[in-house]
């Protein structure tokens, strides 16, 4: 399976809600970190926030996509760089006090085997924190994995998207990082984003979890057309547009793990 190809302008269209969880997790954040690593930093809009937050921090955002790497160079400076680096196989090579990710490790299969080097790269009293989407089983993602599994489609995408344990539950989560010696904060919320507009829901997974079939039948515009279409109709059933807009509940995974002084 070849890795999706990003489009900046796509996933910022619905950039306050799929910030909103980030900043959930950087309150949570504890201490004035000197060395920050972005893993997943997209588009740079949320590393930029991180340099806001903690402005004498040095920083570096990671990420596998240069289409999103060129939209964020915008916002190097001396004291915030940008690093081509795939999440599966990124070792740091330095100690950070501070590791975040935003909405990246659903796309790392096998994600808790980097724990360990991850963890053992935070400095003693650093943390290591992250968010996911928990949102497989929702809708959104059944109906795009049953529709791709369909005989229509299932010779060119069947086997394109993530499935419903692409994120472990925040028990799990907590089990691994205990036991590497942090102390650990987990927990999950459904925010229910109200989106504006023709076929939102759509709109939002364009910019995300469709990326996979988008970039596999990018050769192909017409069927790519017919798949959109087709899925775009089952979205309108299963998330109804109102007088106030259309409610897309998210629930998301929240992990902030401290690692102790004497770690």
């Amino acid at each position: 399976m070849s890795a999706p190809v990003w489009d900046p302008q796509q996933y910022l269209r619905h950039a306050d809600h799929r910030t909103r969880p980030f900043l959930d997790l950087l309150a949570r954040v504890q201490g004035e970190p000197a060395r920050i690593a972005d893993l997943g930093c997209g588009a740079g809009n949320v590393t930029a926030l991180l340099a806001r937050r903690f402005p004498e921090a040095r920083i570096t955002g990671y990420d596998n996509s240069p289409q999103m790497l060129e939209r964020a160079a915008a916002y190097a400076s001396d004291r915030l760089d940008f690093v081509l680096a795939d999440a599966g196989t990124w070792t740091p090579g330095e100690t950070f006090d501070l590791i975040i990710s935003n909405a990246l490790l659903q796309w790392v299969p096998g994600h808790m085997d980097r724990f360990p080097d991850w963890v053992g790269a935070v400095a003693s009293g650093g943390t290591f924190a992250f968010q996911v989407p928990g949102n497989f089983e929702a809708p959104s993602h059944v109906l795009m994995r049953e529709l791709a599994g369909s005989a229509r489609w299932r010779e060119r995408v069947g086997g394109v998207l993530r499935h419903g344990d692409a994120v472990a539950s925040p028990a799990r989560y907590l089990e691994r990082l205990a036991a590497l010696g942090c102390d650990v904060d987990a927990w999950e919320t459904t925010y229910l984003h109200v989106l504006e507009g023709s076929d939102p829901v759509l709109d939002w997974v364009k910019g995300t979890g469709l990326r996979p079939v988008l970039t596999a039948l990018a050769g192909d515009p017409a069927g790519r057309e017919e798949f959109v279409a087709e899925y775009a109709g089952l979205l309108r059933e299963a998330y109804p547009a109102t007088e106030h807009g259309t409610v897309f509940p998210f629930r998301r995974i929240f992990v902030v793990a401290r690692r102790s002084a004497a770690g």
